[in-house]
């Protein structure tokens, strides 16, 4: 008897479970959502950081003479 026919009653139920599982997929959604909110921050940070800053030492440096 080949082995195969042995283990195909434990494999292919497993297999069954493993493709309908969504969790994983809802794992990876939330992944992409929060890399996309990440890069949406620091693009942010950067462009309006650097006017920003400049604003805040003109006005530093206007208080001491």
């Amino acid at each position: 008897m080949p082995r195969t026919s042995t283990l195909r009653p434990i494999i292919a139920p497993a297999c069954a479970r493993f493709i309908s599982d969504e969790q994983g997929a809802t794992a990876i959604e939330y992944a992409v959502i929060a890399a996309g909110v990440g890069a949406t921050i620091s693009a942010t940070v950067f462009g309006v950081g650097s006017g920003l800053k400049t604003n805040f030492y003109d006005k530093l440096a206007s208080l001491f003479p």
